[in-house]
């Protein structure tokens, strides 16, 4: 098989779990306007605006002759449910005769979970499997480790040199092949950031946004018109709600892990009800960043997403509860950076005066 991927945060995690695996192994395509205007004009018009992203990516990885593609489900009534089966039918359509693969989590049907990973192993034992999952996992936690600490640092130093140490260490992840080397690449580059921790002011005079939302343009840069790099640079630190490993314990593990339960009891205070992808967990975080000390929260939104739809009409009464403003935006095909900068300036702008409760 001759695989790929769609295009999503961390991809270098993707790539070495089919590549270790056995795989030949496709890089998709990273987001851009052209792969933007590509899915939106193959994709239905009340697509949300990832499936019409990865539509676009799925269009340009045809012209590398992929025939398998590999992607996640849904959670919940969310839509993404359906991506697999919709882009399949589309790429169909237009004439490519291409295998969609949907990993959906084994706390649905453990046994379809198990054809599909029996599927994906190709001719490695279970053994290696195994070692496989350890290392990729391992993987993940890293890069996640690296990049919190990278959120943090940009805040109160020179952008391109931090970016360029996070962008180095992410290359040489691309050469692992064991636990061994994961632990080797993250003390080499922890030790470098680490110069920097000087720079971090004392507690009373750090600021800290939240960043919550759909899941896509949470992780994902380049569709979220780079928004962390955006706070950052006004001297704000960052985290996120979701993190690939996040996502890993949440679906893949048995046990999901009482933090994260505890997550989505918080979020059952405003949104009682299951209706899918991360709306309920998303006020859980909203309110655990608050009793966190976090200065404010920025929810991303993207067009056509139902279940953060729902959480945009809480976030309202999320905000005036517990006093932490929010600001909502929404991220399609048409939004412009000088606008998503305009409006994030303003929002912090207005956190640093501590007068948001008279602009809201």
């Amino acid at each position: 098989m001759r695989l790929s991927f769609p295009y999503m945060g961390p991809t270098i995690v993707y790539k070495k779990l089919l590549e270790l695996l056995g795989h030949d192994v496709v890089m998709p395509p990273k987001p851009n306007k052209e792969i933007i205007d590509l899915g939106v004009k193959y994709s239905p018009e009340f697509a949300c605006f990832p499936f019409k992203v990865i539509t676009g990516i799925y269009l340009k990885l045809m012209e590398k002759w992929v025939d398998t593609l590999v992607t996640s489900g849904g959670h919940g009534p969310c839509r993404a449910g359906y991506f697999g089966e919709v882009h399949k039918k589309i790429l169909q359509d237009l004439g490519y005769d291409v295998e969609i693969i949907v990993i959906d989590s084994p706390h649905d049907d453990y046994k379809y979970f198990y054809e599909v990973i029996k599927r994906l192993k190709g001719d490695s034992s279970w053994l290696q499997v195994g070692r496989v999952i350890k290392t990729v996992y391992q993987l993940t936690k890293v890069l996640d480790e690296i990049e919190k600490k990278v959120e943090i640092l940009r805040a109160y130093n020179d952008k391109g040199t931090i970016n360029r140490i996070w962008m180095d260490a992410q290359e040489e992840f691309y050469q692992i092949k064991n636990t061994a080397d994961i632990k080797r690449i993250k003390n080499k580059y922890l030790n470098k950031l680490a110069k920097f921790d000087k720079s971090i002011p004392a507690e009373a005079e750090r600021y800290r946004i939240g960043i919550i939302g759909e899941i896509y343009v949470v992780l994902e840069q380049s569709i979220n018109n780079q928004i962390e790099e955006k706070v950052n640079r006004f001297g704000f630190e960052v985290e996120r709600s979701q993190y690939l490993t996040d996502w890993i314990r949440e679906n893949i593990f048995p046990f999901t892990g009482k933090d994260l339960e505890e997550i989505e009891k918080k979020g059952e205070e405003f949104i009682e009800a299951d209706i899918g992808g991360h709306a309920r967990s998303n006020m859980g975080h909203a309110i655990d960043f608050k009793e966190k000390g976090f200065d404010g929260i920025i929810h991303l939104k993207p067009f056509g997403c139902l279940p953060e739809l729902v959480s945009q009409s809480v976030a309202d009464d999320l905000s005036e509860k517990y006093e932490i403003p929010v600001l909502s935006i929404t991220i399609d095909e048409q939004t412009a950076d000088a606008n998503v900068l305009t409006r994030v300036e303003a929002f912090l702008d207005m956190i640093k005066e501590k007068d948001y409760r008279e602009v809201m």
